[in-house]
């Protein structure tokens, strides 16, 4: 029997902008998967606890604020501290192309730069969350 995926959608740091964290946050509600979305302002330690908290399969980060260098390390930093390191990490944002293999060789499973079909997003998480 399939388990439905959960899934923290996550603002962090002082980015303000919330439109494609609510839009991927639809996207992945509509295609059946559990969605929860903390809100802006969040810190690292914050989206960690909720996602801990929540029993969550993944978090979807949002960022565009330029901090993705310095928040999404110790958000992947946290969850390896707290046992969590299973918890898969996507991001979502403006990310610098020279950034992303940094990124993910970090632990960042994907990143999805703007433009991107959220279709595209709501598969690579179907796809690499195992729900059997």
């Amino acid at each position: 029997m399939e388990r439905t995926i959960r899934v923290v959608v996550a603002k962090v740091g002082l980015d303000g902008h919330d439109r494609g964290a609510k839009i991927i946050a639809r996207a992945l509600r509509d295609a059946g998967m559990e969605v929860i979305y903390t809100g802006l302002h969040q810190t690292p330690e914050q989206v960690v606890e909720a996602a801990i908290q929540e029993d969550a399969d993944a978090i979807g980060i949002s960022i565009l604020s330029g901090a993705h260098m310095t928040l999404v390390p110790r958000v992947i930093d946290l969850l390896s501290e707290n046992d969590a390191s299973d918890i898969l990490v996507f991001v979502g944002g403006t990310i610098p192309k020279e950034d992303i293999p940094k990124l993910k060789e970090l632990g960042v499973g994907e990143i999805f730069t703007p433009g991107t079909p959220t279709k595209r997003a709501v598969e690579y998480v179907q796809q690499a969350v195992p729900t059997g």
